[in-house]
């Protein structure tokens, strides 16, 4: 038996920036007190996307949007089932109560990593609110948890996985999908 994996390209790259470009533009459009935005990155690639995001918003905007980072490893329901990782260090730069927090992760698959980041989310403090950017939502929830922000949606299987790349970490930039088959070979 061989197992084949098989890459699709979902979003290119000018696509992909497309995208960031309009989620952007949500962001602005939706938060009203753009001073009380506080973009939080889920590990690993939601750190990187949060900080492509930070960039577009100063662009665009001229404020200053502040950024951190919430692991919520040790809040998760599931470590059994998906593993443990290298920890990454959480960092809340300002106090968060009265902010409007905006989760940034790359993909939503079950619900159960944003559950966990908003349980950590809220162990230092109460904020004004929680929205959720995500570049992709794959379906298959488990929770009900739906982002307010979201790049594409593309429903998969669960044999394939969903890759967002960023220029800055990858040396390419895009979304992709890869879906593994096992075959038999005589």
């Amino acid at each position: 038996m061989v197992n084949k994996t098989k890459r699709i390209v979902i979003l290119s790259e000018i696509e992909f920036s497309k995208t960031l470009s309009l989620l952007t533009t949500e962001i602005i459009e939706k938060v009203k007190n753009l001073d009380k935005l506080l973009l939080v990155g889920i590990p690993t690639r939601g750190i990187d996307l949060a900080e492509v995001l930070k960039k577009k918003l100063i662009s665009k905007t001229g404020f200053k949007i502040r950024k951190g980072i919430i692991d919520p490893t040790f809040y998760r329901d599931d470590q059994n089932r998906i593993g443990t990782r290298l920890i990454k260090a959480t960092d809340i730069p300002i106090p968060i109560e009265e902010k409007e927090i905006l989760l940034i992760d790359d993909v939503i698959y079950t619900g159960r990593t944003v559950r966990a980041a908003m349980d950590a989310l809220h162990s230092w403090g109460r904020p004004k609110s929680i929205m959720l950017l995500v570049m992709v939502d794959r379906g298959n929830r488990e929770l009900p948890i739906h982002p307010d922000f979201c790049g594409i949606k593309v429903p998969t299987k669960e044999n394939e996985t969903i890759y967002v790349r960023l220029k800055n970490v990858d040396d390419e930039e895009g979304v992709f999908l890869s879906s593994f088959s096992s075959e038999d070979i005589s």
